[in-house]
């Protein structure tokens, strides 16, 4: 009888890539902390955008970047609220923060380009961001203060935004559509 084949190195299941991955990121969120925690240390930020704005997201809230998928809709529920995508087997909400915040038009679905940008698992809230556009890392601490935002060396401004902050909102916690009445 013959031996079985050594399972080759690139195949193993998905489960055990999901835990690699997630160790992987946990140690990077560990070394991210470390270096944020260091006197003079550059902060750097996920440049998006999200309608008509750009923002800065802390890197430490956010998760993945993914490619927009099929986004089921979800009866009864707010405008903004999108619905659901299947983003690596787990179903997320998918929230149109353009919308949220009081732009008309909010972003067009299925845009080229656009991608979905989860929330971090620490952050405890199965949800991403619809973003137009994904601009990488910002040098937040290269920019100076206009105001509420911050203005870069080309002159465009970035808005801050905290998703931790976001999720505590009892309006973004609201997603049934309000019954009229």
């Amino acid at each position: 009888m013959k031996d079985a084949p050594a399972p080759r190195q690139g195949s193993a299941d998905p489960a055990a890539r999901r835990t690699r991955l997630r160790d992987y990121q946990q140690q990077l969120l560990e070394r991210m902390q470390a270096a944020r925690g260091g006197e003079g240390a550059p902060i750097q930020q996920l440049g998006l955008q999200l309608g008509g704005t750009r923002y800065l997201l802390d890197l430490l809230e956010a998760g993945e970047i993914v490619p927009l998928a099929p986004i089921a809709r979800v009866p009864l529920t707010v405008p903004w609220y999108l619905g659901l995508a299947n983003v690596r087997g787990s179903l997320v909400g998918v929230i149109d923060l353009a919308r949220y915040l009081g732009e008309e038009d909010g972003a067009a679905p299925a845009a080229p380009g656009m991608r979905l940008v989860t929330f971090a698992p620490a952050l405890g809230f199965n949800c991403a961001l619809l973003a137009e556009r994904v601009y990488g890392l910002r040098q937040a601490g290269a920019m100076e203060r206009a105001g509420e935002a911050l203005r870069d060396a080309d002159g465009q401004l970035w808005t801050p935004l905290s998703l931790a902050a976001l999720v505590r909102e009892e309006r973004f916690l609201q997603v049934a559509q309000e019954p009229d009445g």
